[in-house]
């Protein structure tokens, strides 16, 4: 497909929700390769600011870019309308702080642009092509995306409030998709929060005309466009943050308890495990070895010591190994473990219980010899102390399993154990294991 921008300027004005400044905001036509570019024209030399997920300096509430003390206010509507209609190169001048409100939905803007009129450009549409999952989990809240031939967004929602309660949602996201099914959805509140929002200096600009309002006993307005409205716009604001990326996603995003700050840093997530520029896009994140350093034991020799055989082999390699002081040890974890089957099938994460056994395993190792030499022992967990569990495993990682000795006698022993994905410790804990000698 090729590049596209609009046909000609257009402008529409309104109110900002949280500032209450009045805006106009003045689309323009872009040539090939310039991307999304946002002008302050109420400043001295109109400075400018790329809307890229790299100049997001707020959250709080909406999406917010700038450069040094120059800002624009909730982008996220503008940004998902050019995501939904395809526009991958434009000037947006705004002659004040925030991109006005209108109702609450992306429908000014799109309808802006479409009285605009999109056209195509010579050059060809450079995707971010999602060719193997990349996660994202920070409390409750987790973001995945999925390999796709096309951006396709699935949203899981859920509040204590039986007028929004649990909502799902999944669109293919079309030009036709985005016009009919998600720019109408306009952004929500509850009454509750009014009076807080306003006592931090927001939604200066709001009103029933500008938002969907929740009381304890239903909306206060007249009625939803749609019966799941609130995940629709959940959705809408996943494809304007995630268009910070700078080009367009083939991939499948699927979501649960977004909001603006996880998705934006889901989006750079993403753009760490697919950096690149133009026009070579796709570079991956990791250097190739010239030439690779023999392990200190393999995994056939990890199976003359370990009696663990498929699918409770959790060790590939022991890298380093020092008999009854230290060893290093990987497991290298991929989607085809068996047990992603079920924990869990659209949200895969390694089971704390195997990240302490794949911990073990390596553990196990200090009690033998040069070489790893059995002498006829196997070593027994027996207890586990301080056990952490820091942050999630997930397919693509690659555990890094250290232990150190910390007490040893004939018949048992004290272990300290880390696993640790990119240098970040995953889970922690001290093991106690007793040995055992076994007659041939």
């Amino acid at each position: 497909m090729k590049q596209r921008t609009i046909s000609e300027t257009v402008s529409y004005n309104g109110v900002g929700l949280h500032t209450g400044s009045l805006t106009t905001v003045t689309f323009k036509p872009a040539p090939a390769d310039t991307g999304i570019v946002f002008y302050r024209t109420d400043l001295d030399a109109a400075p400018a600011i790329p809307a890229l997920v790299d100049n997001v300096v707020d959250v709080s509430r909406g999406t917010t870019i700038g450069i040094g003390d120059v800002k624009i206010h909730t982008i996220e509507h503008a940004m998902s309308s050019l995501a939904g209609l395809g526009i991958d190169n434009l000037i947006v001048e705004v002659d004040a702080d925030e991109i006005p409100v209108g109702d609450g939905s992306a429908l000014p803007v799109m309808n802006t642009l479409l009285k605009a009129g999109i056209v195509e450009l010579e050059s060809e549409k450079q995707y971010i092509r999602v060719d193997h999952p990349v996660y994202y989990r920070k409390d409750d809240v987790t973001l995945s995306i999925l390999p796709s031939d096309d951006l396709r967004i699935t949203m899981t929602i859920a509040y204590d409030h039986p007028t929004v309660g649990t909502q799902y949602a999944s669109f293919t996201i079309t030009e036709d998709a985005f016009r009919k099914e998600l720019a109408p959805a306009r952004t929500f509140c509850f009454l509750r929060e009014v009076k807080m929002l306003q006592e931090a200096g927001l939604i200066r600009g709001g009103s029933l005309e500008s938002a969907v309002v929740i009381g304890d006993n239903g909306i206060l307005n007249d009625t939803l466009r749609f019966p799941d409205e609130f995940v629709r716009h959940k959705i809408l604001d996943l494809l304007g943050d995630t268009y910070l990326l700078g080009h367009p996603l083939k991939g499948h995003i699927i979501g649960a308890k977004c909001g603006h700050e996880k998705n934006v840093n889901f989006s750079k997530q993403i753009q760490k495990v697919f950096a690149g520029t133009r026009p070579e896009f796709l570079m991956r994140p990791y250097k190739q070895k010239v030439r690779r350093t023999p392990p200190a034991l393999d995994v056939n020799k990890i199976m003359k010591i370990l009696p663990h055989r498929y699918p409770f082999l959790l060790v590939d390699r022991i890298l380093s190994y020092e008999p009854f002081k230290t060893v290093t040890g990987i497991k290298n974890v991929t989607v085809n473990e068996p047990f992603f089957q079920g924990h869990w099938p659209h949200i895969p994460v390694m089971p704390g219980v195997l990240i302490i056994e794949a911990m073990a395993q390596v553990a196990a190792v200090l009690v033998f010899g040069d070489n790893g030499e059995t002498n006829g022992r196997l070593a027994f967990l027996m207890g586990l102390e301080k056990a952490r569990f820091r942050d999630t495993v997930v397919p693509g990682d690659q555990l890094v399993l250290k232990a150190e000795m910390m007490h040893y006698r004939h018949n048992a022993c004290k272990i300290r154990a880390y696993a640790l994905v990119d240098d970040t410790v995953a889970a922690e804990a001290v093991m106690s294991f007793g040995i055992m000698q076994l007659e041939e």
